[in-house]
């Protein structure tokens, strides 16, 4: 029968660094090279996640193990700027494509003095000591524990490039800072490993709006790891859109640190990927700290889309709102998990969460699981979670006023997200991704023209 193929899929991969990790960024930094090399040891002894571990029990991953992806290689051509997504107002603009910068299409500005926006493999070369001082510490605040998780081990393994931004102490960048990563997989499977690093000292603030597409016809996997760490009264508003291709895998992780009445704003739009999986936590450390994580997903077909999450109120006076909203047609399968955490010393904080889904068809399945973990008396708190299908009597409305089937079931949908896509606080991006529910809308044979 052979081995697992949980074992020959670890094995493969194992055997992958090996061949290219003198080949990786920051080789001649010894404290990188132990960082992989420890990287690489603990996903050996990890391996894939099953289902048997129960932050992925709704996840399975087997056909991911079916894959053997090879290292990405830089893609020179082939690529213009004119396919690629655009923010209105983004002065500052990283293209990475396979993993790698290509400077031909990156556009930057001028930035303020005091903000340093570039490539995490430009400041490996460049500025060494500060990427040491701050790779991995948002990520070792959190209470969950880096060591367990296979995927941001295998980042450290093969981390390669993605953007690095850090802003001293009072710089505000007020323009967009817009990073596409772009998977091309035209010559076969390929993986790879984009790491971001976010650091705004106290008072700094930025948007950075980052975007994930894919091109090609065989798989692709991106494993991304983005680090957030902000000092007091900081503030950083991110935006994530994922729309890879449909043979993509896509898993990511972001990990904010938040000190002292510092605020983060999180919004996640998701149409892409075979299967994706979207894991934020974020460590609420100095009082008066806030976040708030905001998110809409659209799938159909056969996709998979997880949504994982994790706010640890580890300071009294801190607050959270978490609303996740979802659209699954066909046979899609959607996962979330959020779960808020108030530690014992954590008096006087406010946490909700909300999670609603619309299934368009019988075949779409929601696992949602909410959870509360509460150690201290003197909290407001609240998680809800819904899911069915369209109001019949707004529906019946619509349609007694000569509106067709499918023109009020997208009108309904598009309402739907709307009212979460109106919460972004980045009021630019609010029509570029209505403009995306429209299109998706438009493809979905149950909201273009007719019934279920």
């Amino acid at each position: 029968m052979g081995e697992p193929r949980n074992l020959r899929t670890t094995k493969h991969i194992v055997d992958r660094y090996a061949a290219v990790s003198n080949d990786l960024p920051g080789g001649e930094l010894p404290w990188l090279v132990g960082r992989r090399e420890a990287g690489i040891e603990r996903f050996q002894g990890l391996g894939l996640p099953t289902r048997r571990i129960e932050e992925w029990k709704y996840t399975n991953l087997e056909e991911l193990r079916r894959v053997h992806f090879e290292p990405a290689t830089p893609v020179t051509n082939g690529i213009s700027a004119k396919a690629l997504p655009s923010m209105i107002g983004a002065e500052h603009r990283l293209v990475f494509v396979n993993g790698h910068l290509r400077p031909d299409l990156c556009a930057v500005c001028m930035p303020p003095v005091g903000a340093t926006i570039t490539s995490l493999g430009h400041a490996l070369a460049t500025i060494p000591e500060t990427v040491e001082r701050y790779l991995g510490r948002a990520r070792d605040a959190t209470t969950r524990d880096a060591a367990e998780h296979p995927f941001f081990a295998l980042n450290d393994a093969f981390l390669t490039d993605g953007l690095f931004l850090h802003l001293k102490a009072g710089v505000v960048v007020d323009s967009v800072i817009e990073v596409i990563h772009v998977s091309v997989g035209d010559e076969g499977p390929v993986f790879q490993h984009p790491r971001n690093l976010i650091i705004a000292e106290p008072g700094a603030h930025a948007t950075v709006v980052e975007h994930y597409i894919g091109f090609g016809q065989t798989p692709t996997l991106a494993n991304v790891a983005t680090e957030i760490d902000l000092g007091e009264g900081a503030g950083v508003r991110h935006c994530k859109v994922q729309a890879e291709s449909p043979d993509a895998f896509h898993i990511a992780m972001l990990d904010a640190r938040l000190a002292k009445n510092a605020a983060f704003d999180s919004f996640y739009f998701a149409s892409g990927a075979k299967l994706s999986r979207n894991e934020i936590s974020v460590t609420l450390d100095g009082e008066g700290a806030d976040c708030r994580l905001f998110g809409a997903y659209m799938m159909k077909d056969r996709q998979h889309a997880d949504h994982t999450t994790f706010i640890d109120h580890a300071k009294p006076h801190t607050t959270s709102r978490e609303v996740y909203k979802g659209v699954l047609d066909d046979k899609a399968r959607a996962v979330f998990q959020g779960q808020i955490l108030v530690r014992p010393d954590a008096q006087q904080i406010e946490g909700h969460q909300l999670n609603r889904t619309i299934l368009l068809s019988d075949g779409a399945e929601i696992d949602c699981k909410p959870e509360l973990k509460i150690f201290a008396d003197d909290v407001k708190c609240s998680h809800g979670a819904t899911a069915g299908e369209l109001d019949d009597d707004a529906l019946f409305y619509l349609r007694a006023r000569g509106i067709p089937e499918g023109e009020a079931r997208g009108l309904l949908v598009e309402a739907f997200l709307r009212e979460v896509i109106d919460g972004i606080a980045m009021a630019g991006l609010r029509e570029p991704l209505a403009d995306r529910v429209a299109r998706w809308m438009g493809n979905s044979a149950k909201l273009a023209g007719g019934g279920i």
